[in-house]
């Protein structure tokens, strides 16, 4: 058997962060919509998942067209069975991710973020794909020095509005 490797790039538009993750079952699409729409007030998502059996067709749903159409655009790319990708704005994902894998349906999540992100996928046969792993961001550039931790503590405060 062979394999063939393809990295996938996941556009992440500014304001957006992006979730990738793999669940197991066609009712996957309307629990992560549920645990979306009742976590954060005024979130705007759009929803995607790639049916691995049966039709094996892209299910979606969301509240935003624009959100909906990338994680189409993205599970078209990836094309791997039971994987799913959620964008959301006006929100962290923070704010959703334990929604997200309290969902009966989740196996893992591979990502979570607004950094770029690439999707390693691997095919082991026509018609057969499977996530591998994900590169997310970029690669550090040192060790943070008490001023950088000072200005991580008051981003903290500021965005989660419950750190000390």
């Amino acid at each position: 058997m062979s394999i063939r490797f393809e990295v996938v790039e996941v556009p992440i538009p500014q304001g957006t962060n992006v979730i990738v993750g793999h669940a197991h079952f066609i009712k996957t699409v309307e629990d992560l919509y549920e645990a979306l729409v009742t976590s954060v007030p005024g979130v705007k998502f759009g929803i995607a998942f790639c049916e691995a059996s049966g039709k094996r067709l892209i299910r979606h749903e969301g509240n935003d067209e624009e959100l909906r159409k990338l994680a189409i655009d993205v599970c078209r790319r990836i094309a791997a069975g039971h994987v799913f990708v959620i964008y959301i704005r006006n929100a962290w994902p923070i704010n959703v991710l334990n929604a997200v894998k309290n969902v009966q349906e989740v196996v893992r999540l591979y990502a979570a973020t607004a950094n770029p992100l690439k999707i390693i996928v691997a095919e082991v046969e026509p018609e057969r794909r499977g996530v591998v792993g994900v590169v997310d961001g970029h690669s550090p550039l040192g060790v943070e020095a008490e001023d950088d931790r000072e200005e991580r503590k008051k981003f903290l405060r500021e965005v989660t509005k419950y750190k000390l």
